[in-house]
């Protein structure tokens, strides 16, 4: 009986499907099996022997010498997962933090929800309601709509035969910080519910996270912390734009008075030295 060259041989081993249902951790172990069989078939055997004796051998070989290495694999790999999931990361505590959050979300979610969208609308006539729910709409494509409503509320900037430059000036100043700080308002708004959407989000991902996982989340709950920050900043901003305005408004008021004393003066200086 003829027996098969050795590169026939090997590209037979080769197309073998070891690599399908070895692990990756034994696959050293595979490849050297494939070069046993690769060297005992391109030895030499007797005739009668034949290619399934030759097979026998190289099966017997894998049973029982590397069978005896791969049994001490999985029961290294064995002792690991019980050192991970006893000791390392005991399993029923990681159910329990699991369940824990869990039963949190399921308890204050809606809840804590509720307490971020309550809307107190107190405005009675049409006009100011209509401000009123732009200003609670939460959603920065309103800003059109809400600088028309503000200026329907609170009126236009005085024609220029109606009132002085300055007060015209003042009047534009101030009703631009308002229209900005409300603006601001929709924005911060939006802003709120996108962050607790990514809350809601890492909550989940906390309930049914695998251990070892802790840093990533970590990680993540900072980020989400800096664009919190970012919005109160933000907010902060507007508080002190708005503050600063109005300091500047009132000192506007007391040059006036200081100006108006001023000419009152004059005016009484004239009186008594015309006299």
């Amino acid at each position: 009986m003829r027996l098969p060259s050795f590169s026939t041989i090997t590209h037979s081993l080769k197309s073998f499907t070891f690599r399908s249902v070895v692990p990756k951790s034994k696959q050293k172990c595979v490849a050297l099996v494939t070069g046993i069989i690769g060297i005992a078939l391109a030895l030499p055997t007797p005739a009668h022997a034949g290619i399934f004796g030759v097979f026998d051998s190289i099966f017997g070989t894998i049973q029982n010498d590397m069978g005896t290495s791969l049994k001490a694999i999985n029961e290294i790999t064995k002792d690991m997962q019980q050192l991970y999931q006893e000791t390392v990361w005991p399993l029923a505590m990681v159910n329990s933090a699991r369940g824990f959050v869990s039963n949190s979300i399921a308890s204050y979610r809606g809840y804590m929800t509720g307490v971020f969208r309550i809307s107190s609308p107190s405005a009675t006539l049409a006009n100011p309601q209509q401000l009123e729910t732009i200003l609670h709409s939460r959603t920065s494509t309103q800003i059109l709509a809400l600088q028309s409503s503000f200026t329907t509320n609170y009126g236009s900037v005085p024609a220029v035969n109606v009132a002085s430059p300055q007060d015209r000036v003042m009047v534009d100043i101030d009703d631009a910080l308002g229209q900005e700080n409300l603006k601001t308002t929709l924005i911060a708004d939006q802003g709120q519910d996108v962050v607790l959407a990514t809350a809601d989000q890492m909550e989940n991902q906390v309930a049914a996270s695998a251990p070892g996982s802790t840093p990533f989340l970590t990680a993540q709950a900072q980020v989400a912390n800096l664009r919190c920050q970012a919005f109160m900043q933000k907010m902060l901003a507007a508080e002190l734009r708005q503050e600063a305005g109005r300091i500047a408004h009132d000192n506007v008021l007391v040059k006036r008075r200081a100006a108006s004393a001023g000419n009152l003066n004059q005016f009484v200086s004239g009186a008594l030295t015309h006299q």
